[in-house]
């Protein structure tokens, strides 16, 4: 008996590059990194070390335990100063009171402001020492409201008192007359912080502030149990003056407090790519008025408690002796280096905002390169693409249809109205009937845009690679727009550029890979959902309240509008990696009746039909 060896199976073997399994240019892509090297050696070079202004050497004048006293004062008598209630009429006389032995002068700056929806007035108090210069200012500030939760002690009866315990140390008194400064002193008690820094950003609003106001230190919550913080983000992509922020650091550092926290590297870019900042020092900064906010909160202010409080002293100590020390070295006459417009600080150092949006935006090369290659080829090989940017078409209608509603709906005021302030980040609520009418609306649209979406037939490899090349040539749009509204905003971006680009390389590969890389893709809006989650303790809410951001008209609108866009992209290369993407029907495979005919004509048939069985059973009933 003869016994013959059994053949191997034959391998699979690998596609030639350039074919229909493989069509992106994997080597130009690789080659096309290299120039991304300058920008990067550039960076390196942008490196700088800030220097801090020194201060003279003064005998300490902040008492801790007089500033404790007076927060317990102001926590004790008006527990709740929530803008606009009998608590806070009370907090603003009593800030009059306590500044009265000192000789200043407290001016009322009355303004109104939509509240929770109702028309409600707030107050500044401004009190002032004016110095040589009386046209160039200092600003101390400290908000004086709080939530109306438990009575307010560190947040913020706590930098209430400090402000008040420093404007002791430069009162104009006779005791005091000695002092010349050369620049004058604005101590800045402000109203509605827990509402969108509405007081703060009144403030910085006004013509004269905008023009004298060189430098502003916020006393937020300085008597808790945390390290002291330093807070310098914006409601747009700026940063402060970097000589402001090391001048704190190191008045900080040398009373005995050691270097404070501040953002992450990772963080500070974030709010560069997504501007957005609880604190009152934002509506400053944004303005180009160098401002930071010294508190012993995280990045969100505290959250208010019922119950007892209780102050750190030598918290509260260390604070206000480091706010006295820069105050002092900016008094010397020495002006702050304006710097870049923005940075971000690792360590002592800091990268210059302009080499970091280079490198973002050569970053957007490698992808632009591949891209544009794949859609040549598809040109060489006479693959037609407008069937696939027809498709993309249909879906970006989708999307502005849906992004004009909700645009439309917070324009009616709809989703509350805060003039561009940020929400509260306790108070994240929907109304229920608009965001129900806003989905009826958008299914409707669907109903609309999902026949020449829908597969009613298998599709031919080419016209697979068409649809990869239409939504990546859309994705590359899209970087561009971002690049030229905000290049921060990039980092965004850019992993769904880098990922879904292989997209066509995978798409005959297994299905979990194929979701793998299109998940990838979506790590930039994630990391964003997801730091505000955490960075800002809103946990599941965090999605909510970055739409509300939009609603209320506090996010940029050109984000909006760009994201419809990339939103639409995703939709096309989703419905790829899940095989259910056609390409727009030509002409001879349209329904003969259009969505909206279909839509009546199939109600019509339906009355008809429960009219024709009603008829039947009247006739065997008779």
């Amino acid at each position: 008996m003869l016994v013959t060896a059994a053949s191997p199976a034959p391998e699979r073997r690998r596609s030639r590059p350039g074919s229909l399994d493989r069509p992106v240019n994997a080597r130009l892509y690789r080659g096309t990194w290299l120039l991304v090297g300058l920008p990067l050696l550039l960076l390196a070079f942008s490196v700088a070390r800030p220097a801090a202004l020194q201060a003279p050497s003064l005998p300490p004048a902040f008492d801790a335990s007089a500033a404790a006293s007076l927060a317990g004062d102001l926590a004790s008598r008006y527990p709740d100063r929530r803008p606009g209630t009998p608590g806070a009429v009370g907090a603003a006389a009593w800030f009059r009171r306590a500044l009265q032995p000192y000789g200043f002068a407290v001016r009322s700056e009355r303004f109104n402001a939509r509240v929770h929806g109702h028309t409600t007035t707030l107050v500044n108090l401004v009190a002032a020492k004016t110095g040589i210069s009386p046209h160039e200012a200092i600003v101390v500030m400290a908000h004086r409201d709080d939530t109306g939760i438990g009575t307010g002690l560190n947040d913020n009866a706590s930098g209430t008192a400090a402000l008040v315990e420093l404007a002791r140390s430069y009162a104009p008194t006779a005791a005091a007359q000695r002092i010349t400064l050369p620049y004058s002193l604005i101590f800045l008690s402000t109203d509605g912080a827990a509402v969108g820094a509405r007081g703060a950003a009144h403030f910085a609003a006004e013509e004269r502030g905008r023009e004298t106001v060189l430098a502003v230190i916020n006393l937020d919550a300085v008597g808790g149990s945390g390290h002291p913080r330093l807070v310098f983000g914006a409601n747009s992509a700026r940063s402060p003056a970097p000589g402001l922020v090391e001048t704190l650091r190191a008045a900080l550092a040398q009373e005995g407090g050691g270097d404070p926290s501040r953002p992450s590297g990772l963080q500070q870019l974030l709010n560069l790519a997504f501007p957005f900042n609880p604190y009152e020092q934002a509506p400053f900064v944004s303005r180009g008025i160098p401002a930071v906010t010294v508190t012993t909160a995280g990045a969100r202010p505290p959250t208010a408690r019922r119950g007892a409080e209780r102050l750190d002293v030598r918290h509260l100590g260390l604070v206000g002796l480091a706010a006295q020390d820069a105050v002092d070295a900016m008094e010397r006459g020495v002006s702050l280096a304006q710097g870049p417009t923005s940075y971000v600080f690792l360590g002592q150092r800091l990268l210059r905002g302009w080499a970091i949006e280079i490198v973002l935006v050569a970053m957007l090369l490698p992808f632009l390169a591949a891209a544009v290659d794949l859609f040549a080829r598809c040109r060489r090989r006479r693959i037609e693409i407008a069937p696939a940017l027809r498709s993309y078409r249909s879906r970006l209608g989708f999307w502005a249809w849906v992004g004009g509603l909700f645009l439309v709906f917070a324009a009616l005021g709809f989703w509350g109205s805060s003039n561009g302030h940020p929400p509260p980040l306790d108070r994240v609520t929907w109304p229920g009937g608009a965001l129900i009418v806003l989905v009826l609306l958008a299914a409707a649209g669907w109903g609309v845009a999902r026949s020449s979406l829908l597969p009613r037939r298998s599709i031919r490899p080419e016209e697979r690679l068409a649809g990869h090349s239409g939504a990546l040539l859309a994705l590359g749009v899209v970087g561009l727009l971002v690049a030229a509204t905000n290049p921060f905003a990039l980092v965004f971006v850019l992993p769904s550029l880098h990922a879904w680009l292989w997209l066509p390389q995978v798409q005959t590969r297994h299905a979990a890979l194929r979701s793998s890389v299109f998940l990838a893709g979506l790590a930039g809006p994630a990391y964003l959902v997801w730091s505000f989650a955490t960075h800002y303790g809103l946990g599941w809410d965090a999605p909510w309240y970055v739409a509300k951001l939009f609603a209320v008209g506090y996010a940029p609108l050109p984000l909006l509008v760009v994201g419809l866009g990339w939103l639409a992209a995703a939709g096309q290369l989703a419905s790829l990696a899940a095989g259910r993407y056609v390409p727009y029907p030509a002409p001879h495979e349209r329904p003969r009746l259009g969505p909206l005919r279909e839509l009546v004509r199939a109600v019509v048939l339906a009355q008809r039909r429960r009219a024709a069985m009603a008829e039947e059973r009247r006739a065997v009933n008779e």
